[in-house]
């Protein structure tokens, strides 16, 4: 068996600990936030979950939307959830801060898309067509207060997400890290996202 000798010890060495010191490197990027789960959060609060056809998960995001004190910010890939509309509409006229970003590909194509009236309502809204889609489903209601709630999963804001198909959506209350990450996210998306007119 031919050993190795001192020199090539050494290179493997070195290339070994380079290695560990990447990895290493990696790893602390990846917990402080910049990898692609933006960090980890502590787990705070409650979580509130619901899957369907079976459990009301409309119900759970209009009353969410109704309790709304200061914002709800929405990013939405299809929209022809009526009652989810009325309630951001509602919202909208009682003087909370209420915008939509949405994918104009799902907007412009779906024809029971409710895009269109919750913009001519007064509600901002944008369109976000860096990506193939934006497929995001989440609504922040109040974020930065006490009372803040995160809204995400599958569930599209749709009446076939509630009626038809298997979704899940959970609603996460009392965690500030979690909120803040999912507030930045829909900020980066806004600033790149241009301004839906309607006609």
């Amino acid at each position: 068996m031919i050993q190795p000798t001192g020199k090539i010890r050494r290179t493997a060495c070195a290339l070994l600990l380079l290695a560990v010191g990447w990895m290493a490197s990696a790893a602390q990027a990846f917990d402080a936030g910049n990898g692609p789960q933006r960090g980890t959060h502590t787990a705070t609060g409650t979580i509130q979950v619901a899957f369907t056809p079976g459990d009301n998960a409309t119900w759970l995001i209009v009353d969410a939307i109704q309790k709304a004190r200061h914002q709800v910010l929405v990013m939405a890939y299809s929209f022809t959830s009526r009652n989810i509309a009325v309630a951001l509409i509602a919202a909208r006229q009682r003087g909370v801060d209420v915008q939509l970003i949405a994918d104009p590909r799902q907007a412009k194509s779906v024809g029971h898309s409710l895009v269109d009236e919750i913009a001519a309502a007064g509600v901002p809204t944008f369109f976000d067509d860096q990506h193939d889609s934006a497929h995001n489903k989440v609504m922040l209601i109040d974020g930065g207060g006490q009372n803040a709630v995160v809204i995400t999963g599958s569930f599209n804001f749709t009446q076939a997400a509630q009626q038809r198909n298997a979704e899940n959506l959970l609603l996460i209350r009392g965690n500030p890290s979690l909120t803040a990450a999912y507030l930045d996210n829909w900020r980066q998306h806004r600033a790149h996202a241009v301004a839906f007119r309607y006609k």
